[in-house]
């Protein structure tokens, strides 16, 4: 969609402000995904046998990658989650124009997304 990594940038920065609200209750430990620089809560729930997800995050650069994830994975049913290859994150080229600490915790919050899905096989 775009060709310059700056506009995927600005991309992630829109995603991240237009990610819907998260209740303050539901910032707790158990849903912190370990291993991010910042803070990124992630919570779901079940519909009609597909994983609804939810997140949060303190840093809007994370808040924008979490929302982009979740535009892409939320509504699936967790075998097809599971067996999915994350290879978007590989084709729009959003690993490598990160710091290494970003893409430590992109590859977190994508470990988080599949165990929650292989929970709830």
């Amino acid at each position: 969609m775009f060709d310059e990594w700056l506009d995927k940038y600005e991309y992630l920065i829109e995603l991240g402000k237009n990610l819907g609200d998260y209740p303050e209750d539901r910032k707790t430990e158990d849903r912190l995904i370990k291993g991010c620089q910042s803070r990124v809560w992630l919570d779901y729930r079940m519909e009609d046998g597909k994983i609804v997800f939810s997140a949060d995050s303190d840093a809007i650069i994370t808040k924008g990658i979490i929302s982009l994830l979740i535009k892409i994975y939320s509504g699936r049913r967790p075998d097809e989650i599971v067996s999915s290859d994350f290879s978007v994150v590989d084709r729009i080229g959003l690993k490598e124009n990160l710091s290494p600490t970003r893409a430590n915790g992109l590859v977190s919050m994508i470990a988080k997304i599949k165990e929650v899905a292989a929970e709830n096989l």
